[in-house]
């Protein structure tokens, strides 16, 4: 097949599964044409079947705002003719699935629409009643929507309300880069380079440090946490609250034991010095850092938002506590981090478990099966 994918291409769990997705469909044959306003942060490979077409936002005078939206669906209709594309992947309900639409009516051609739900579309904008309709507009003009929850897709449909079936396909990650081998020898590394000692037990989290990721519940559950365990809490990423944290973290008396390591290409590393990875967000429509720790092997708890439930099996693979439950939290990461065996038992079986339900290949399928149904080339189940 002939593919299409707007994404955006900044950091972030969007790009990165529209960039992992179009590198795995390139692998298995198919051709694929990445429409965005700069090449994707994750897509860090030269393959024959993978095409960039860069959309350049000219900043006219006439325009109080440069026009994204205009100059990217202009380009994708020129990208649907000259490569007679079949399928135009879009990766955020608004603006990329409304684009999608425009350009396949520019294009005048038959480009089947595919547009997956990514969570900020709907839990922010979907909150703002000035957005509901543009929203509604871009699912309902889709051939195919999905959601990376099931969570998602039924907050999707009680904002919305949208004429349309969703179906959930969940997220995966790149098995070759986030993965367990070598990672005794990366902690021992990672905690050499940071001056901690081989025993001391490592808790993580990485985000944009926005105040929805609720990263105050992360460290006063390590303020408990470290009364009882020889501990540090590594803090990877930047954002809005950045400030705001250290200075809590100043004023629990914890800047000797919470690293703030800023944005990080090596993230991987991160996971795999880590004993446990936190994400107790506000609202979560997936949770894509805790799934590459998991892969790392680091043993998640998480909250009860979103679609976070739908990646931890509660006291199988992880742990899950209600939102703002921080002492719950707590509780969890002494008892996992005090049992050397409970804690070997729960890491085994979480890697058996993403395997099986997260493989790349299981999901990637999915999404192949998608596009061969809209196309008429086999049925979709």
């Amino acid at each position: 097949m002939k593919i299409g994918i707007t994404c955006y291409p900044t950091v972030g769990g969007s790009g990165v599964i529209a960039t992992e997705l179009g590198i795995k469909m390139a692998e298995r044959g198919h051709e694929v044409h990445f429409i965005t306003s700069n090449v994707p942060f994750r897509l860090n490979i030269s393959h024959p079947s993978i095409h960039i077409h860069q959309t350049d936002i000219n900043d006219y005078s006439v325009f109080k705002y440069p026009p994204y939206d205009i100059t990217l669906a202009s380009k994708i209709s020129e990208v649907i003719l000259e490569h007679e594309l079949e399928v135009i992947h879009m990766h955020y309900a608004v603006p990329h699935a409304i684009c999608g639409i425009l350009a396949r009516q520019m294009s005048g051609r038959d480009v089947k629409i595919v547009t997956t739900l990514h969570g900020t579309d709907i839990t922010v904008l979907g909150y703002d009643l000035s957005l509901v309709n543009a929203i509604r507009f871009g699912i309902e003009g889709s051939d195919a929507v999905t959601a990376v929850s099931d969570g998602l897709k039924s907050q999707t449909m009680e904002l919305i309300c949208p004429d349309k079936d969703i179906e959930t396909i969940y997220n995966f990650v790149e098995e070759q880069q986030f993965n367990i081998f070598n990672r005794a020898n990366v902690k021992h590394d990672m905690k050499a380079r940071y001056g901690l000692a081989q025993n001391v037990k490592v808790l993580m989290h990485t985000s944009n440090f926005r105040n929805i990721k609720r990263i105050d519940d992360i460290i006063y559950a390590f303020a408990i946490i470290k009364q009882k365990i020889d501990s540090v809490l590594v803090l990877v990423g930047d954002g809005p609250e950045t400030n705001r944290l250290r200075l809590l973290v100043r004023s629990l008396d914890l800047e000797s034991s919470v690293i703030f390591a800023g944005q990080q290409n090596d993230v991987k590393s991160f996971y795999m010095m880590s004993d446990l990875f936190l994400l107790l967000s506000q609202k979560e429509s997936f949770g894509l850092a805790m799934l590459e720790a998991m892969h790392c092997g680091t043993v998640p708890i998480g909250s009860s938002a979103g679609g976070i439930s739908e990646v931890i099996n509660d006291g199988e693979t992880g742990y899950i506590v209600q939102t703002g439950d921080y002492e719950s939290a707590a509780i969890r990461a002494i008892a996992l981090l005090t049992d050397d065996e409970l804690y070997k038992e729960m890491q085994n079986g979480m890697l058996q478990n993403i395997y099986d339900r997260f493989h790349s290949d299981v999901i990637v399928r999915e999404y192949e099966s998608l596009y061969k149904s809209l196309t008429g080339d086999i049925s979709y189940e």
